[in-house]
């Protein structure tokens, strides 16, 4: 019995793992595709050069 509650605890362990996994390249992207559209659509300044995208 025990080690079919060890088995089961792994495999649950294991599923979590993968799904938060997942969950973390879905938000990379989410982050990559913030960033290129940043660095494509960022403002011109009064000089006509292009601004920083960024605020620090």
């Amino acid at each position: 019995m025990v080690p079919i509650l060890l088995v089961l605890l792994l495999a649950l362990l294991l599923f979590g793992v993968g799904f938060a996994v997942k969950i973390l390249w879905w938000i990379a992207l989410a982050v990559l595709v913030i960033w290129l559209l940043g660095f494509l659509v960022r403002s011109t300044t009064v000089g006509g050069g292009r601004g920083r995208w960024y605020r620090w």
